[in-house]
């Protein structure tokens, strides 16, 4: 299917959204024509462009038909370009593990979801550029939204509670918890320093 279809994509060179797409093509060996977007001069709000993606962002995939010239489908998200390129070139190289493999399919789908929707969004140039009239330190902004530290750490004191040997079992997650101990809202958020702990399960000093 994927001889009868042209790709265009529009990109940007530090968009990492964009380098998704760019990098699957390069995996599966599909020509694409680029299309730059500057998005720090702006190119992204010309009409020009936003016939294409209202939403002023980048990457979009426009799939025109070869035989007959027309638009298939604009595809304006990077998931979603990931899944059609999968799904319209099957016989190239797999993005996914095959279709008799939901449970690995629907782990890869988590993984990418996890970068895409909750790590990567606050990188993101709109996003550095709604907080600057906040005078709110980029470095700030993304250390905020950091909430999986504020899950991780008691989830750890809960397994450490249980005897799970953590340090030794999952090394990397053990250096991150053991970074969080010396920082001073998680002192003051443990379990063990709480008005209702029991006197006797207290943090000793």
């Amino acid at each position: 299917m994927a001889e009868s279809y042209k790709y265009t994509l529009y990109t940007y060179f530090r968009s990492s959204c964009s380098a998704r797409v760019r990098i699957a093509a390069h995996i599966k060996g599909i020509p694409v024509e680029y299309k730059y977007i500057h998005l720090v001069k702006g190119e992204q709000h010309a009409r020009e462009y936003t016939v294409h993606n209202p939403s002023e962002s980048v990457p979009t995939l426009i799939v025109t038909d070869t035989h007959t010239g027309k638009i298939v489908t604009k595809i304006r998200q990077s998931p979603a370009i990931l899944e059609f390129l999968e799904e319209t070139t099957p016989d190239l190289h797999k993005l996914l593990p095959p279709l008799d493999d939901p449970v690995g399919r629907a782990k890869v789908r988590e993984l990418l979801d996890i970068i895409a929707c909750d790590v990567q969004p606050v990188t993101n140039l709109r996003v550095l550029n709604f907080i600057k009239p906040l005078n709110v330190e980029a470095k700030d902004w993304q250390h905020h939204f950091m909430t999986l530290d504020c899950a991780l750490a008691p989830a750890i004191d809960g397994a450490l509670r249980f005897g799970v040997d953590v340090q030794g079992g999952f090394p990397h997650i053990w250096k991150v918890w053991e970074n969080l101990q010396v920082v001073e809202a998680f002192k003051k958020g443990r379990w063990d320093n709480q008005e209702d702990t029991p006197q006797e399960l207290r943090t000793k000093e």
